[in-house]
């Protein structure tokens, strides 16, 4: 068995994209980032502090406003307009959680899809759908650089999606039909789960429920790819059981240490990518 850890995938990514950030950093060229946080949510804070952090590390700029948990949608909304028409800012980053009484949505809608780095706009959702490129959100991106990394190929292979989301399980479903694999998505809904895993060369779950598939379900010598990051009896575990998984997968990705650790290394590459996207050139 294979364990896909997401560090080497990172760093190999990152390495590449430092060697052409060195090339803007030499001509004096600062590629700024945005990031909005809304309220006290911990999670949200610590990933605007980490964000922050991994940003700098690569040479990118970073801008991140924080407004208190009374802020009114307006107030909201406001910094939104102010990231979309500041030149210095390449890549809009609206932190979720929000507070309940802000309408998330609307900030989304708000984003210019330029700038959507993260491909939260219905516009990036739209050209992703059709193939005509658009900013991918960087978990399905995360998953598809451990597949590239790790020479896993798709093509004529059937792959179960677990998961449905805007943000991880549909996208990640058209970027492995992209690749010429057979794509079945399951949800909560789906009939005999069981019975659908069983057939699936490749599983990628991301449903966000802790331990929901077992080794038995899976057919023997399959590949797993585990989105999920959930808190079990004190400790992070994905939505794979790993113990169990691991004794009939032939290669899988570990909680914690798997496609989390790919995620930021995506968003600094869309956000490399913006640059060169209004610049015109690649």
């Amino acid at each position: 068995m294979i364990e896909l850890l997401g560090k080497p995938v990172a760093q190999a990514r990152k390495a590449v994209l430092l060697e052409k950030m060195q090339v803007l950093v030499d001509q004096g060229v600062t590629i700024t980032l945005g990031i909005l946080l809304v309220g006290d949510d911990g999670a949200a804070k610590m990933y605007a502090t980490f964000m922050e952090k991994v940003a700098k590390g690569a040479n990118f700029g970073t801008e991140l406003v924080e407004l208190p948990e009374t802020a009114t949608q307006e107030e909201v909304e406001a910094v939104i307009h102010r990231f979309n028409t500041d030149e210095r800012i390449y890549g809009v980053l609206p932190l979720m959680p929000m507070p309940k009484h802000i309408d998330s949505e609307a900030v989304i809608g708000g984003l210019d899809p330029a700038k959507d780095i993260d491909g939260l706009t219905t516009y990036n959702i739209g050209l992703v759908s059709s193939g005509k490129g658009g900013y991918v959100p960087c978990t399905p991106k995360a998953c598809m650089a451990i597949v590239d990394h790790y020479g896993i190929e798709l093509a004529g292979k059937k792959v179960v999606v677990l998961g449905r989301s805007q943000v991880v399980g549909k996208p990640v479903a058209l970027l492995a039909l992209e690749r010429n694999a057979t794509v079945t998505i399951c949800h909560s809904k789906t009939l005999n789960l069981a019975a659908e895993l069983a057939q699936a060369d490749v599983v990628i779950a991301a449903v966000g429920k802790a331990h929901m598939v077992h080794g038995s379900m899976l057919k023997e010598g399959c590949i797993v790819i585990d989105v999920g990051i959930n808190e079990l009896e004190g400790q992070t575990v994905g939505d794979v059981d790993f113990s169990s998984a691991s004794e009939v997968a032939s290669a899988i990705t570990p909680v914690p240490g798997g496609v989390g650790s790919v995620t930021t290394t995506m968003m600094l590459e869309g956000l490399y990518e913006a640059y060169h996207a209004r610049n015109g050139h690649c």
